[in-house]
């Protein structure tokens, strides 16, 4: 049991951090976009860019808080 909860808080962290790569490379990519077609509305496109990359940088502190959860049960 104590083997199978370590290589599972490393999937979870893992997938985790992965998932947060991706969504930040979106939010980021397409923020530049918007910018680069519209570059009156900066201001309001980088508020909304930090929001989403803020609300995204949320799931890597669950999955290590998840982790920690399944490495104490190891």
């Amino acid at each position: 049991m104590g083997a199978l909860a370590l290589v599972a808080a490393a999937i979870v962290f893992g997938l985790g951090a992965l998932g947060a790569g991706i969504g930040n490379g979106l939010i980021v990519g397409r923020a530049l976009e918007g910018i680069s077609r519209q570059p009156e509305l900066r201001g309001t496109l980088q508020t909304t860019m930090f929001i989403g990359v803020g609300l995204v940088e949320a799931m890597p502190v669950v999955a290590l808080v998840l982790a920690f959860i399944l490495m104490g049960r190891a």
